[in-house]
């Protein structure tokens, strides 16, 4: 194995010093029966690398011991037992298509979008859209929160999952104004709209955009209340072939123009993928201050997004 010579390096938005690489070096050998996500959190713990709320930042130390082993710095224990991206859902009848409902938001207001809590609706959560989501379920990235929509006498209507945003995105990073470092520290402050559901049977109007505007008021609290801060930024994908993001655009989501088809982590080869449209939406007046670094005093809310370019 390779010895760390340089006094300190940059991975998953934060330094490691040469003694922090030695320490790693060292928990990896000593610690050599440890399973993967064991491993992952001893060191978590060791580093004391949490998020603000005090969990340990399990994603990005598993990046991190990733690119390290990757450099020869490390040599790691098999992946056997880390979760997958894809999970089994088991669909039952507690999904099944309901009686349709026809109307507008005011027939059945109001609505409200409540975020999925407990394990047991965040499983309910996971078998709606495995089943009626185009593109099915898919394990989240990353801090999450999963919301249900749901009517004046709480009958679902439809899902909301917003996660960890893509790494490399031209179109955001020239409208932000993004350096690579920038990107790299900031990152966690824009977060994605991954999963939006309506369910097939209620076709009521407006009922999209009024959701994605609720939703918007309330995410940053969410957010902050379970991973100890608050993002700035919002973004989303819209797939032209599919879908027109007529419901982001009532909701005065901005559109900054189209993805190049590599894929979240932009590590594809380009055009693989088909290319989706990008919208976005600010949460604060000064977004762009705290994503570039300018100002680190607590972002104020704004009402809304509209007029910014």
């Amino acid at each position: 194995m390779k010895q760390f010579e340089t006094p300190a390096i940059f991975l998953c938005g934060r330094y490691f010093t040469s003694q922090e690489i030695s320490d790693i070096q060292e928990t990896a050998r000593t610690c050599s029966g440890l399973c993967w996500s064991e491993l992952v959190q001893t060191i978590c713990e060791h580093l004391e690398w949490v998020t603000p709320a005090g969990r340990n930042k399990v994603d990005s130390c598993a990046k991190a011991l990733t690119k390290l082993q990757a450099q020869g710095l490390l040599k790691l224990p098999s992946k056997r037992d880390m979760p997958k991206g894809k999970e089994t859902v088991t669909v039952s009848t507690r999904t099944d298509p309901e009686a349709e409902l026809v109307g507008t938001v005011r027939d059945f207001g109001p609505i409200e979008v409540q975020p999925a809590t407990t394990t047991e609706l965040m499983r309910l959560w996971n078998e709606y859209v495995e089943r009626y989501h185009r593109l099915r379920y898919k394990r989240p990235f990353g801090a999450h929160q999963r919301y249900f929509i749901v009517d004046e006498s709480g009958r679902r209507l439809g899902c909301l999952l917003f996660a960890s945003s893509a790494w490399a995105l031209a179109e955001r990073d020239r409208w932000i104004g993004w350096t690579q470092r920038d990107r790299e520290l900031r990152l966690n402050l824009v977060v994605a709209n991954t999963r939006f559901l309506i369910f097939p049977w209620a076709h009521i109007k407006n009922l999209a955009s009024t959701a994605l505007s609720l939703a918007t008021k309330r995410i940053r609290q969410d957010w902050q209340s379970r991973y100890g801060y608050g993002p700035v930024l919002l973004e989303t994908f819209v797939e032209p072939d599919h879908y027109r993001g007529i419901s982001y655009q009532a909701a005065n989501w901005i559109r900054l123009g189209a993805t190049t088809g590599r894929g979240r982590m932009g590590r594809r080869p380009k055009h693989l993928l088909a290319p989706k449209l990008i919208y976005v939406y600010p949460l604060v007046a000064n977004f762009r201050s705290f994503l570039r670094q300018e100002v680190h005093e607590e972002a104020k809310p704004t009402i809304a997004a509209r007029g910014v370019e």
